[in-house]
Formats: structure tokens, C-alpha cells, sequence
């Protein structure tokens, strides 16, 4: 069995980072991490040019990748080729999203997800379903047309049993008393987006087990002096958990210092892509719902110039949070490892290859370990 000591490169674990560190690798998985001067001699030592080694990203809004969007490919490998995408930009474990759309697309989500979660296919954590029970006057791209109030039937296809971990997204101010308290019993993670609820709202449904908010800042009720609407709710309850697209496209980065300011409780602001199918592709448009999206100088845009997601992987993410809202680079890799990774029902096996990445120094060459 080969052995080997990667050098060279910053370490960074959950506790913190190791500047001077050897990352002990055993075939297939990662034994130790010791002093570089304390390496066994058993080891052979390879030396990285700088970067760092990290655990691989987790994104839990993915809305396609590799030229395929999941609400076209509602099956187990529409799922596999939005993984294997964003695979190549160092994510390890993601929650494909599917925007909202009929009941019978929902019920094949699922059922694809809980197949492929069975087969135990790699990087994926589960399924998020945003919508389709959203407010349409905060509609984005989604087709209010494939809205739809929550009642018994719905809550019983969304509280079905999962091998993996569920996320949905919705309108509090629009979900009946109860429905996110059961949703939340059943162990789905409930976000609040595209919503107008005002703050009462927001704290009503944060009793009841409202756990996250969907794209902070985006497709929801603004924050002002006597009207602190949604943000405002979820910057007032530091435990609760806000995604947030990165890319000074979705947010300028003046709102993002000011969400990071807020103090942060048990949870913390973390990335998402929000990510559709140009990612890992060279697309340049593409439909949602009939409806042709335009993938021009970073944006993906109807042509009214409505934004329609995120033209966005993780390492850029993490870029923009270090040159433009000015985080330390160990809290933006944060952002997109452990913080999400809080989230799921348990911590990411770090000790295999296929876990961890090397990242360079310019925070755009992600690769795995089994690649060095």
C-alpha cells in the first residue's frame, strides 16, 4: 500500500489551519496529519507548490450542471451529471434543486434522489425542492404558473422518508399553521424565499422550525427602519441559517459585509451557487419553462434582464468573498465547507481522498488528491 506525506500547502480542518503540516495518505485514505519535521520516514514526502488542502465544498442550492438542468432531468442521471459537474470545481457533496414545477416532476425528484442516494452515488447528499410554494410577487425566474398552495397532499410528499437530507424552500406568510412544523418534524430543513413575509411572519415561522433562508437578500422582503421584513428577520436571529450567492451580481459586496457583521449564532452565513446548467459547460443559453435564459458576461438573464440564477462555481464564490468583500481566506473556504456542512444530519467523512481538494493560490485549480 503506497504512503505518502503531502507537504507544502496549508491544511485546513474544522478546528482551524496547520501552516507547517503533513497530510499522512495511506491508498485510499487519510491517516494522520503531523509536523512536517515529525513525518515518518515510512512516507514519501511529495511537496505541493503552496495552496491549500481542504475538505471539498458542500453546495445545497445546485440547479444544474454540464448543460443539464434538473427540472429537465428529473431522473437518477440527470442527478449524476449535475454531481459529476460540479465535481470538477472541487464540490464534494451537493443538493441538486429542482425549481418549482408540477407535482409530478416533485414526485420524480424525489424518487430519483432516493434511488440514487440507495445506489450510494458520489457527492450527493440529497435533494432540495424550491417551491413551487412561493409568492408570486417575488416570483424571479420561477413560473407562478406552476404555483401551488400547501395542503394535505403536499405535506405528505414532502415529508416522505429520506435516506439523505431534504431542503425546502417556501413562502412562510403563505404556509397554513402547522405546515412547517410538521415539515420540520419529519426532518426536512425549511427555508424561507421568494417571500413577502414581514418580520411578525418570519419569527411566527421560526417557532414553528423555519431553519434557513434561501439567497439571502434576493426574492424576498427588504429590511428598512420600521419594517424589518425578512432580512431584517434573518439577520435578527443569528442561529438561523441564510444562504448566499456570492458573485457581486446577486449582492453587492457592501450588504454582504453587513450580513457577516451581524452576529452570527450556532450557524453562520455560508455560499451557494445557485448554480443552472451552464455550469461546467460552454452553453450559452438554454430554457426554463419554455422560457430561453442568456448566459452573457457572468449573468444568466431572461431577456427582460430578469436574473435566472447564477452563472457561479464555488471557487469563484470564495474569490469574490477574499478580493471584494475582504473575509480571511480561512473563513470564506469555511463558507463553503463546515459551515454547510453543519447543516446535515452528520459530519463529512474526512478521512478519504475523496473528501479533501488542493486548491492553488490563485483559489481556481481545485483538485483532488488522487489527482496530485
Amino acid at each position: 500500500m503506497s504512503r505518502i506525506a503531502l507537504v507544502g500547502a496549508v491544511i485546513v480542518q474544522p478546528e482551524g489551519v496547520i501552516d507547517d503540516g503533513a497530510l499522512l495518505i495511506e491508498g485510499d485514505r487519510i491517516v494522520d496529519i503531523v509536523p512536517r519535521g515529525s513525518r515518518p520516514a515510512s512516507y514519501v514526502e511529495r511537496t505541493l507548490e503552496g495552496g491549500w488542502l481542504l475538505p471539498g465544498f458542500i453546495d445545497t442550492q445546485v440547479n444544474g450542471g454540464g448543460d443539464i438542468l434538473l427540472n429537465d432531468r428529473p431522473d437518477v442521471e440527470g442527478l449524476r451529471a449535475i454531481a459529476t459537474a460540479h465535481r470538477r470545481f472541487g464540490t464534494t457533496g451537493l443538493l441538486p434543486t429542482l425549481i418549482s414545477d408540477d407535482a409530478a416532476i416533485v414526485d420524480a425528484v424525489i424518487a430519483a434522489g432516493e434511488a440514487a442516494l440507495a445506489q450510494a452515488m458520489p457527492g450527493l447528499l440529497g435533494v432540495h425542492i424550491e417551491g413551487p410554494h412561493l409568492n408570486p410577487a417575488k416570483k424571479g425566474i420561477h413560473d407562478a404558473a406552476k404555483f401551488r398552495a400547501i395542503d394535505a397532499q403536499v405535506l405528505e410528499r414532502l415529508t416522505q422518508p429520506t435516506r439523505g437530507r431534504r431542503i425546502v424552500t417556501l413562502a412562510p406568510e403563505l404556509a397554513p399553521a402547522g405546515a412547517i412544523r410538521a415539515l420540520s418534524q419529519a426532518g426536512v430543513i425549511v427555508a424561507a424565499g421568494h417571500s413577502l413575509a414581514d418580520y411578525d411572519q418570519t419569527v411566527m415561522a421560526l417557532a414553528e422550525g423555519l431553519a434557513g433562508f434561501t439567497h439571502l437578500f434576493n426574492a424576498m422582503s427588504q429590511a428598512s427602519a420600521r419594517s424589518p421584513g425578512l432580512v431584517g428577520a434573518a439577520l435578527d436571529h443569528p442561529d438561523i441559517a441564510p444562504g448566499l450567492i456570492a458573485d457581486g451580481i446577486h449582492v453587492h459586496a457592501a450588504m454582504i459585509r453587513a450580513a457577516l457583521a451581524a452576529n452570527r449564532g450556532r450557524h453562520d452565513v455560508f455560499l451557494v451557487t445557485d448554480a443552472m446548467a451552464p455550469a461546467g459547460s460552454d452553453i450559452t443559453r438554454f430554457t426554463l419553462n419554455d422560457r430561453e435564459i442568456l448566459r452573457r458576461d457572468g449573468r444568466l438573464t431572461l431577456a427582460d434582464g430578469t436574473l435566472a440564477g447564477a452563472d457561479l462555481t464555488m471557487p469563484q464564490a470564495i474569490r469574490f468573498m477574499v478580493d471584494h468583500v475582504g473575509e480571511p481566506l480561512e473563513k470564506a473556504l469555511a463558507r463553503a465547507t463546515t459551515i454547510p456542512a453543519g447543516l446535515l444530519p452528520q459530519a463529512p467523512d474526512l478521512t478519504h481522498v475523496d473528501a479533501m481538494i488542493w486548491l492553488d493560490d490563485k483559489l481556481d485549480r481545485p483538485r483532488w488528491l488522487d489527482e496530485l
